[in-house]
Parts: structure tokens; C-alpha cells; sequence
């Protein structure tokens, strides 16, 4: 498990200003707080429940690209199913390969979250992991745009 900070403040979930948001990138936040895929599901949840989220970016270790992603509802599954998630894998309960690239509308990106039913979304370039996105901040962005 790592934890990154960045230099700025983080951003919140309420109304972003930008009206003209087109793509991911206008929305995009860093990443504060990512898990790798042979890390254990209850330290992923130890670091959900101390970051106040409820989503983790699993990042390949090796390459820093996105390899997936794990929520409390994996988290939630893990258990319900008798499963201790001392023993579990992240890599064994997670969402592989949602990324989304830095060019990717928003329209298509609430597409795929809705059809996905994910509230988050990791966004990678070539560089790894870049950002992610939140389903609010999409949606705002929408209908601040108009779009429908």
C-alpha cells in the first residue's frame, strides 16, 4: 500500500466551476491514496476508512499503470462470502482495467460508469496513473453543460 499527497489542497465533490468541462482531464483529481494487487483486501480497508473514501486505484507495482480498482462493495462481497480479508488478495477481488485516458468525454465516461456500475474511475496516459474521476463530479459537469 502507498500513500501519495500532493502539493495541492484536494478537491471536493461539490460543484466544480468549470461549466465547460469536455473531457476527463477537466475533472480529474490525483489519486490521494492507491493499493497494489497483492496487497491484502483488510489493508485496503484500513486505507479506505483512513483516507474517508470508498474506492482504491490498484496500481501494477512494476509498471505504475492502472491495473483495476476495489470498493467497499468488493470489500462488502469479500466478506458476506465467509472470506477472511487477511487472506485475500486485493488482485483476487478487484475490478481489472477500468481505466479511462486523459481524451475520453464525459459523456463516455458516464456511460461507462453507469453501464459498469462504478462511482469512480481510475484515468491513466503513458506516464501510469494519472488521476481519477468521481460519478458527482460527472454528473455536475453534464448538467452544468447542458448535455443530457
Amino acid at each position: 500500500m502507498k500513500q501519495t499527497t500532493t502539493d495541492g489542497p484536494a478537491q471536493t465533490s461539490p460543484y466544480h466551476p468549470r461549466a465547460a468541462a469536455a473531457t476527463v482531464t477537466d475533472l480529474m483529481r490525483p489519486p490521494l491514496t492507491t493499493a497494489g494487487e497483492y496487497d491484502h483486501v483488510a489493508a485496503a480497508a484500513y486505507l479506505m476508512k483512513h483516507a474517508a473514501t470508498t474506492a482504491l486505484m490498484v496500481t501494477d507495482e512494476q509498471t505504475g499503470q492502472p491495473a483495476g480498482i476495489i470498493t467497499q462493495a468488493d470489500i462488502t462481497r469479500t466478506i458476506a462470502e465467509g472470506r477472511d480479508p487477511n487472506d485475500v488478495r486485493v488482485h483476487a477481488v478487484m475490478t481489472s482495467r477500468p481505466a479511462i485516458t486523459t481524451t475520453t468525454s464525459l459523456r463516455d465516461a458516464a456511460n461507462i460508469m453507469t453501464s459498469m456500475h462504478h462511482h469512480h474511475l481510475p484515468v491513466a496516459g503513458d506516464a501510469g496513473l494519472l488521476g481519477v474521476i468521481d460519478i458527482t463530479d460527472v454528473c455536475q459537469a453534464l448538467n452544468n453543460t447542458g448535455e443530457r
